[in-house]
């Protein structure tokens, strides 16, 4: 190959070996914040993120209900623990106040629900070392390859623990679990 055919030939492949380099795109912010939900007085902790992934995607890990610790590094342990009709019911356990304690709970999920273009999966404390556990999963498409996630996480203590001690907590965990979801669905399934 003679330095003319050369020279071409890299002015040809350049853009394509830049493209190759470019640096994968950031993912995005975690977003974190209070809530209300209308079952209890206390404050719920939340997070929400766009995750670059396709909503059946996104959906499926948030049904993986025991690899949540694998994805999740919260979750110690998650493990289903029985099935009645479209519900699914599974232990977790999770370290709290920089690992000084633990939750444990079996937690029943109902099966994924849609209303209008919103998919959401609600889940409930049947037994556990806590007072209160709720927790729910917005997912909604912002389009083809992009799905909005939120994740609403009620946790009462069964101790005397103030709110303002244990709101943060519960924000931070609802971070650190849909921080999980959005990484994992983005190496799983992202086009990027």
């Amino acid at each position: 190959m003679n330095a003319a055919c050369f020279r071409w030939m890299s002015l040809l492949l350049w853009p394509v070996s830049a493209l190759a380099s470019a640096p994968a795109a950031a993912p995005a912010p975690i977003e974190r914040y209070e809530v209300r939900l209308p079952v209890s007085e206390f404050r719920a902790g939340a997070a929400r993120t766009t995750v670059a992934a396709a909503e059946p995607d996104v959906l499926s890990l948030a049904t993986d209900f025991s690899h949540y610790a694998e994805f999740i590094k919260a979750f110690e342990t998650s493990k289903v623990v029985g099935r009645a009709g479209k519900t699914t019911d599974v232990y977790l356990r999770v370290k709290i106040l920089k690992g000084a304690a633990k939750i444990w709970a079996v937690v029943r999920f109902e099966p994924p629900a849609r209303d209008g273009e919103e998919e959401t999966i609600t889940a409930h404390l049947v037994k556990g070392n806590v007072k209160r556990l709720d927790a729910i999963w917005h997912l909604r498409a912002v389009d083809a390859g992009h799905t909005r996630v939120v994740l609403e996480l009620l946790i009462v203590p069964d101790l005397p623990v103030p709110e303002a001690l244990v709101v943060p907590e519960v924000r931070d965990a609802a971070a650190t679990a849909v921080r999980g979801l959005r990484d994992e669905a983005e190496r799983r399934f992202s086009a990027n």
